[in-house]
């Protein structure tokens, strides 16, 4: 298939990227600057091009500085550059064409969409090439096993990622951001740690300092794990059997509860590993005071855009408020490296227990606030909201939809189903070692509250059928006696 002594002229094609990229990328998922649309597309600079294999096909690394003038922010491609007859991806994956004067065009596609040029580039990750202005690294004594077939995962959204068999996963970083990886730096605490399972790290890309903005992580390469599915999907269904009427038959409230105490394990065995290799440190009064203001801050962004939180703000504040008052009375509040952004959906059910995935936080967030030390009760805050959210799901599907009638017997079973799961996974979390979460009910509440907050702009934004679920446990928090359930 590869013709090696074919040479790519990168000039033709990098004038032929910078005029078809820009329309191009407004149409990918992990494209976050989704305004630059339309009229206005965005502009798009190739800043880094590197030929990564030669041939026909070939396989080409590039590094843009896309969006709006003023909103510009770094973004991959792996670009595949081969001729029509040779069988390149088409459709969806097509960039753009370079006319050839003596044959066929010479199509630009998205190369995570062809197995054979992934399997060219796993091959330079095993050999860890450290030449040129992109360099590939794996750990001493490392082995990456080649010949596997690839395929991409679609379900990806905010990067791209490439299964080789059931024995390797890679992550292609699309949004970049300079400096150290948060995914990287915490699967490589896991995995030194070895006391709790985890996907392991076994190579990385990254830039070296000829990169203008400096070394940047591009892509990391993990084991593979193999499961039975993800927490969001075997959550789901599982509450939809109970909030149908078929509590009873398969266990209590839905029979997830000792799955959701085993995740409550695998999460505090998580932190206290993150704990052990990274470090911890109590938070003094001036950092809580900082803690605070930030929630604070987040949550008046939010006011200005759902105005249904504005019955709620005054209760809000005081949750933060009461952050550096814990301070204040000598209350120990521990920070640490944590997930960052955990959800049912960053789980796998593993045929030896659950694992923890996605260890990058939030790509939406600056990398230093993702790599800035956490109390741990934010994951759990997370996870908890991500219970409630299943049970409502599960809810919308029996129901028919977010519009059906609400109240009745199913949704009493829905609430009973996450009220019962939320309490086992905080008590798997304290069974494991972790500081249980309903002893800390104001660090709780403050989290779980800043979670629900953000979700209601989500909401607001993308599914406003969907804005009574963040609202309704807003009201419960501001309301209600603290508790995990």
């Amino acid at each position: 298939m590869s013709a090696p002594t074919r040479t790519v002229d990168l000039t033709r094609v990098v004038a032929e990227l910078r005029r078809s990229l820009p329309g191009w990328l407004a149409g990918r998922r992990w494209y976050a600057d989704k305004q630059g649309g339309g009229q206005h597309p965005p502009l798009a600079e190739p800043v880094l091009t590197d030929l990564l294999h030669p041939g026909d096909p070939a396989l080409v690394q590039l590094v843009v500085r896309a969006g709006r003038r003023g909103h510009e922010e770094w973004y991959q491609l792996l670009v595949g550059v081969g001729r029509e007859t040779a069988g390149a991806p088409a459709g969806d994956a097509l960039i753009g064409r370079v006319p050839e004067p003596d044959g066929p065009d010479l199509l630009l596609y998205e190369a995570t969409a062809d197995p054979w040029l992934m399997s060219r580039l796993l091959a330079r990750l095993a050999a860890g090439d450290t030449d040129g202005r992109v360099e590939c690294r794996r750990p001493a004594g490392v082995e990456v096993p080649l010949g596997l077939p690839a395929r991409t995962i679609t379900a990806e959204q905010s990067n791209t990622s490439v299964a080789f068999g059931d024995r390797l996963m890679l992550k292609v970083l699309r949004r970049l951001v300079p400096g150290p990886h948060p995914e990287l730096e915490l699967l490589t605490a896991l995995e030194r740690d070895g006391d709790v399972p985890s996907a392991r790290p076994l190579a990385w890309m990254r830039t070296t300092d000829a990169f203008p903005a400096g070394p940047t992580t591009l892509a990391v390469l993990q084991e593979f794990v193999p499961s039975r599915g993800d927490g969001w999907s075997l959550a789901t269904a599982q509450a939809a059997e109970c909030v149908g009427g078929d509590c009873a038959s398969v266990a209590p409230l839905g029979g997830f509860a000792e799955e959701s105490r085993a995740l409550g394990r695998a999460t505090a065995r998580v932190h206290t590993a993150l704990a052990r290799q990274l470090g911890s440190r109590e938070l003094g009064p001036e950092e809580a005071r900082a803690l605070a203001a930030e929630l604070t801050g987040r949550l008046e962004q939010a006011l200005e855009e759902v105005p249904e939180l504005l019955p709620y703000a005054r209760q809000l504040r005081t949750l933060h408020q009461d952050l550096p008052e814990l301070a204040g009375r000598g209350h120990r509040l521990l920070v640490q490296r944590v997930h960052g952004d955990l959800h049912l959906g960053q789980v796998l059910r593993a045929p030896h227990g659950w694992v923890l995935i996605d260890f990058e936080g939030e790509p939406g967030h600056p990398l230093e606030e993702r790599r800035r030390p956490r109390p741990a009760v934010r994951d759990v805050a997370a996870m908890l909201r991500s219970f409630d959210y299943a049970a409502h799901h599960a809810l919308f599907e029996v129901l028919g939809g977010p519009s059906a009638r609400r109240g009745g017997r199913p949704a009493r079973r829905a609430a009973a189903w996450a009220v019962h799961n939320r309490r086992a996974f905080s008590e798997g979390y304290a069974e494991a070692g972790g500081a249980d979460p309903r002893r800390s009910p104001v660090l709780l509440r403050a989290f779980e509250a800043d979670k629900a907050v953000y979700e209601a702009v989500y909401e607001a934004r993308n599914r406003p059928d969907w804005l009574p679920i963040p609202l309704a446990a807003i009201r419960r928090l501001v309301h209600e006696r603290p508790s995990a359930a």
